[in-house]
């Protein structure tokens, strides 16, 4: 197993003017930041993360070594935020595949971007989302529909850079030939769900350039309203030589210098002035925070609303009562 055909896409969708995505395309690494933070922080994050990574290249193999890869990411963001005022508090999400020697493939995640896998015309989705929502529909206490809506989906529990230690999700996938990985920033899986992204790539599947742009084609027609960032890359049968077919191989574009709009979506690009609400933008909470984030979702206890209607009843049956005795003390003058 070897890689095939590799292609990645970014753009900072509809109601952003700034983009705080990052990737990496450095076969066999490939990888997603997806930044947080005020002003330009988010931006300075995901592009910390990626450096991160780029500069550490692939190297090894296996879990332990995606996992390194990572906290060392990780690292830099968490000392650059401690020690820069303009930067503090700013995160970002990562998710990362790595193409082993075997042919199998090494995902390591953190936060609510994802990796899907596309088997045959079913595509599977094999990250779990760090935050709130993912939590509560993990839990049972809300259901899928419900999430995608919620007011709070942009809380993650997970991110590299506010903590000196971060929690890594790492695992291996057995590839087989003909499998397409997709790696994305949430501004994809937000607007698009996933029998949407299983349709698209499984009707461009011979031509991952031309999947990864009509997914981000897509995100933008369902509102935009984040960045996006697709990666794609296939494998098929072969012994690794270091380097993708030449003859499949296809080059990352960066959307700042194509449009990915089709002519007759008629959509203006965004206003140079916020015009239009941009999302709240992805926020962090830790563990100790999660279980009374949770509990924050619950209704509220019967009991208590049922304490101030007799609250009032009483009240009123104070009311009455002195009503009653003014009547009876001006008759009886």
């Amino acid at each position: 197993m070897k890689l095939g055909r590799y292609a990645a896409r970014t753009d900072p969708g509809r109601k952003r003017r700034g983009n705080e995505d990052s990737y990496v395309s450095r076969p066999p690494l490939f990888a997603i930041a997806d930044g947080m933070g005020g002003a330009r922080a988010g931006e300075v994050a995901s592009a910390l993360a990626a450096g991160a990574l780029e500069e550490s290249g692939a190297g090894q193999g296996g879990e332990a070594h995606v996992v390194e890869l990572i906290q060392e990411a990780n690292r830099r963001v968490h000392e650059r935020a401690s020690t820069d005022a303009e930067t503090s508090g700013m995160g970002t999400t990562i998710t990362v595949a790595l193409i082993e020697d075997d042919g199998s493939v090494t995902v390591g995640h953190v936060g609510d971007s994802r990796a899907y896998l596309l088997r045959g015309e079913r595509l599977e989705q094999l990250t779990d989302d760090h935050s709130l929502v993912a939590e509560l529909v993990r839990r049972g206490e809300l259901s899928p529909q419900a999430a995608e809506v919620h007011p709070q989906r942009s809380v993650i529990t997970r991110a590299l850079g506010t903590d000196a230690d971060v929690d890594v999700d790492a695992f291996s996938v057995a590839a087989e030939p003909g499998d397409v990985f997709l790696i994305c920033s949430d501004g994809l899986s937000d607007m698009v769900d996933g029998e949407q992204i299983e349709a698209i790539m499984n009707t461009h599947r011979s031509d991952l350039d031309a999947a990864a742009k009509a997914l981000v084609q897509a995100a933008n027609r369902a509102g935009g309203e984040d960045n996006i960032t697709a990666i794609l890359f296939d494998l098929v049968d072969g012994v690794p030589s270091g380097e993708p077919d030449e003859r499949t191989k296809e080059i990352a574009v960066a959307l700042d210098e194509e449009d990915t709009l089709h002519p007759e979506d008629g959509v203006l690009p965004p206003p140079a002035a916020e015009q239009v609400a941009a999302p709240a933008d992805t926020m962090v909470v830790g563990a100790a925070d999660l279980e009374a984030a949770i509990a924050a979702q619950s209704p509220e206890p019967p009991q208590a609303g049922i304490g101030r209607r007799l609250l009032a009843l009483a009240v009123i049956a104070a009311l009455i009562a002195v009503i009653v005795a003014l009547v009876w003390w001006g008759l009886a003058r």
